[in-house]
């Protein structure tokens, strides 16, 4: 996540009137795939489990709303390409009773917000058995979704504030999706396998990574981690899903990008639902569940030209397509393998815990000696963002750590001396942990959560952990658990958010996610000795204390955007009619282009349906082939003129190498809002064309 970009003196004026300003933005030496434990211990005997899939929308605000993820003003939602989705997957022992909840939802970020509206949803329809404890939040990291669903100031700034319509649309979503998955629940077997894939990530922040100690630089020779990970659900004899993590930064769309999408993760998910497996969204059949979680991802990037939207190719949709590709084809080929029955139990730990406030044993600290984690505060080079992936305000520079007292003399701000002590060497930017005192800025109280199926374990943190900072959190906890550390994994941007996390020797270098960790040097220290503490639990069968939970703020929410006043269709059309037809015929590989009269898509989300189709005429009837969910279809909205409120739609469709030769047309859905607020919905189709 990156800092918002604007111009200097209007970035000074937000700072000055919200009180902050903030950017957000392994399994190293895995066996082959679906190899036994490198251990050569004997192959488990498959445990029974129950298991279910189930996927859902969660497609926020198509338009006029600030995007998620590099945090620029100028980056508002102008449509869709693919629609985003929720994957869950509940793994049930039969023997002792207990579940687990794993959701992987195609979005930046699982804010707290998120995490309290789900586990409240879901305490609504089932009572008790789920929990914030036996749930798994995760989110893919994309960049390319609506922003408005954290609530906390710091992640809103794009979007203008807090946007309940898209909050609702992924809360409502999440919790549709493990409803599925829960009605789905038969017994069935899960087994593991590994593998590693090197042509979808580089390390973005090098200089960083190499000032770690050499035995952890030797876990990762190429200074990435190619590890692969997959989880192979069956129902009896039936194949009914997958789990594939693998670390890389969901950030192969740029910054320049202003429609609704998955990205590259989501595009692996996609090619493996939709076109392997036949799964058709709208059509509400069980279908195959792919999910294409990430791992420690802070510093990887899809970027492979350490540029942003370039590498391999210099077009930024198809280097989503070729990652998101490569992702599905190891994936498959390592699920294909996948020779490890999970065996054994399943259970759970969470707590929450007061990041600013953790004493850290010298057990967890480079020099041995005990230390603090800080109140939460952002550094200089957070402005600077990412290069690599979407660099941000000019004169901000990664790796500053010198007073910047003059650039930062408009903000007005003056943390006190010692709490520039603690953060050192980090320059100041917003002391968030202070400001949180007059409004919620950045979180405080975070969770920290293990999941254990049979004899693999996730490890999930609320931020972005470099490689190294994975590795030495797995390492902490397959120790305390007496564990092969293969069977540990960590899992990234799970249950809440709360930006990066480094080493301690990667933190002093002060590159853009050593700015952007926000409890200090030590952060990764006290992770560590979290997350020893829930393994020792596990371990020993206790239970542990839930910390002290944090606050709803969800009644402290306000939001700067305008909503719909009214849309009105130009004078003598009226809408859904079309004001571009496509042509009368078209060969595979083109482009058809089609315009409708339309109104705003804020007026209704369509979440679980579409604002298009392209039908086929199958024995005289129109037969839907694509919806605003596919690859190969985009749907843009168009403001025409703002004070009468007129718009169209902008559809397109690339007619791919395999489509059928027949007569086609392209169909749109929207909805029109009156003066007096009534919303009504509409269609239009274009007349029929055909394909050759």
């Amino acid at each position: 996540m990156r800092f918002p970009t604007t111009s200097p003196k209007a970035l000074s004026l937000l700072l000055a009137g919200a009180l902050g300003a903030l950017a957000l933005a392994a399994v190293p030496g895995a066996a082959p795939a679906g190899a036994a434990p490198a251990s050569g211990a004997a192959v488990p005997e498959p445990t029974t489990y129950l298991v279910g899939r189930g996927i859902s929308d969660v497609t926020g605000e198509a338009a006029e709303v600030g995007m998620m993820g590099y945090s620029s003003f100028e980056q508002k939602a102008s449509g869709i390409h693919q629609r985003q989705r929720s994957r869950a997957f509940v793994v049930a022992d039969r023997a002792g009773g207990k579940r687990v909840v794993y959701v992987n939802a195609d979005l930046a970020m699982i804010f707290q917000s998120v995490q309290q509206g789900v586990v409240a949803g879901l305490k609504a329809r089932y009572g008790s058995l789920y929990s914030e404890e036996n749930v798994l939040l995760s989110a893919t990291h994309t960049h390319a979704g609506s922003g408005g669903h954290s609530h906390h100031l710091a992640y809103n700034l794009a979007s203008l504030g807090f946007q309940k319509d898209t909050y609702r649309a992924i809360v409502d979503g999440i919790v549709e999706s493990v409803v599925e998955a829960h009605e789905d629940l038969a017994p069935g077997t899960i087994t593991l396998g590994r593998g590693e894939l090197t042509d979808a990530s580089v390390n973005r922040s090098r200089t960083a990574f190499e000032k770690n100690p050499a035995g952890d630089k030797a876990a990762f020779p190429g200074a990435i981690d190619p590890a692969m990970t997959v989880l192979r659900f069956r129902q009896g004899d039936r194949d009914i899903g997958a789990i594939s993590w693998f670390a890389t930064h969901n950030t192969s769309l740029t910054n320049k990008n202003t429609l609704l999408s998955p990205d590259n993760k989501g595009y692996a998910a996609y090619e493996w639902e939709h076109d392997d497996e036949g799964v058709r969204y709208l059509d509400n059949k069980e279908g195959f569940v792919a999910a294409f979680p990430n791992t420690n991802a802070g510093d990887m990037s899809p970027n492979l030209n350490l540029k942003p939207g370039s590498g391999p190719t210099e077009d930024e949709f198809e280097n989503t397509r070729i990652i998101g590709d490569r992702q599905f084809r190891k994936a498959q080929e390592i699920y294909d393998a996948a020779a490890v029955p999970l065996s054994g139990g399943v259970d759970s730990r969470m707590r929450f815990v007061d990041m600013e406030q953790v004493t850290v044993d010298g057990k967890y600290t480079p020099d041995g000696k005990e230390h603090r984690t800080c109140p939460a505060m952002v550094g200089a080079s957070t402005l600077a963002g990412s290069v690599e992936d979407g660099p941000a305000i000019p004169g901000f520079t990664e790796g500053m750590n010198s007073p910047v007292a003059k650039l930062l003399e408009p903000f007005g701000i003056d943390p006190p001396e010692w709490l520039v002590s603690c953060q050192y060497p980090k320059a100041n930017l917003v002391p968030t942990g202070l400001v949180n005192a007059v409004t919620p800025t950045t979180p405080t109280v975070l969770p920290v959560q293990i999941v254990k199926i049979g004899q693999f374990y996730l490890v999930a943190g609320p931020a972005e952990y470099t490689i190294v900072s994975g590795l030495r959190i797995r390492r902490t906890v397959a120790q305390e658990l007496g564990v092969p550390l293969e069977n540990v994994l960590m899992q990234g941007y799970a249950g809440a958010y709360s930006q990066y996390v480094t080493t301690p020797e990667e933190y002093d270098l002060q590159q853009y996610e050593g700015g952007s960790t926000l409890y200090g040097r030590y952060t990764l220290p006290a992770y560590q000795q979290e997350f020893a503490s829930l393994a020792a639990s596990l371990r020993d069968g206790t239970t542990v204390d839930r910390g002290p939970a944090p606050a709803d703020q969800s009644g402290r929410q306000t939001s700067l955007q305008t909503g719909v006043v009214m849309d009105n269709p130009p004078a003598g059309r009226k809408f859904g009619d079309v004001l571009v037809e496509p042509a009368g015929s078209y060969g595979r590989g083109a482009t058809v282009t089609a315009e409708f009269v339309t109104g705003h898509p804020k007026n209704n989300l369509r979440r679980g349906g579409t604002f298009l189709e392209v039908q086929q005429l199958v024995d005289g009837r129109w037969v839907r082939q694509l919806d605003d969910g596919d690859w190969d279809t985009t749907y843009r909205w168009v403001r025409l003129n703002g004070v009468t409120g007129t718009s169209k739609a902008v559809v397109t469709w690339k007619v791919a190498p395999g489509t059928r030769a027949g007569t086609y047309r392209i169909a749109h859905f929207g909805d029109a809002r009156s003066l007096f607020g009534t919303v009504t919905g509409f269609s239009g189709a274009t007349r029929p064309f055909t394909v050759g």
